[in-house]
């Protein structure tokens, strides 16, 4: 290797590219360069299911799959008897406002050097997981955290529930009744469109309260990686 090049380490790869004077790899074939990408993007996916807690991906999955199939369900038994649309059911100028200020809460949020997408995985975080722990084990010790607990019960349930709520969309909808008279109906994709924005920002505004709610995670039960 000359003065002129040197190594480079890809950042989230185990491969070090040697760059010539004029900066292009040195030696490197098409096929190197795909496992660069591929080791990239898998460095990346480590480090989200690292910081994902098991037990509650386990329940967020098992309550999204139970949506499904009573969506099935009910699509299977729908009606033959097709329900009259009603004006004015449809709600769209107020989800028409909705979304644009999710929109403008993206950016803002964008420019403040916050992801959207970590935002949208935290309650499922290790850190949710440790947090709700604490609280539970102090519930036995301190009469505020059972508040705390109490209170929180209903944005809990909301950010269960949410999942099975969107999952029972993907196949009850198919029914023409299931929207026929829904917000964002009488079709198939207004219907889920509406549903999934207000399920998101539900479950964003539960995930604030439970943010403001729950204790500190206590640093002596951490979660190992995703094996809680």
């Amino acid at each position: 290797m000359t003065s002129a090049q040197r190594g480079r380490r890809v950042p989230g790869s185990r491969l070090t590219t040697t760059l010539g004077p004029g900066g292009d790899s040195d030696g490197m074939n098409p096929h190197d360069i795909e496992h660069i990408r591929y080791d990239s993007r898998r460095g990346r996916h480590d480090g989200v299911r690292r910081k994902l807690s098991r037990s509650l991906v386990i329940i967020a999955t098992t309550s999204l799959t139970a949506g499904v199939v009573s969506g099935g369900v009910r699509y299977l038994n729908r009606s033959p008897h097709h329900e009259p649309h009603y004006e004015g059911t449809a709600a769209w100028w107020p989800h028409v406002v909705l979304f644009a200020l999710t929109v403008a809460a993206i950016v803002v949020l964008r420019r403040r050097g916050i992801h959207p997408g970590s935002l949208l995985l935290a309650p499922l975080g290790t850190t949710a997981a440790r947090r709700l722990a604490h609280t539970l084990r102090s519930a036995c010790r301190h009469p505020s955290a059972v508040a705390r607990l109490l209170i929180g019960i209903l944005p809990m349930a909301m950010l269960v529930y949410g999942p099975y709520r969107s999952g029972m969309q993907i196949l009850g909808g198919l029914d023409p009744n299931f929207t026929v008279n829904a917000w964002g109906g009488p079709t198939y994709l207004g219907a889920m469109a509406c549903h999934y924005l207000d399920g998101a920002l539900l479950m964003a505004v539960a995930a604030g309260l439970l943010n403001l709610l729950l204790l500190p995670a206590d640093k002596g039960h951490r979660e190992t990686g995703a094996g809680q």
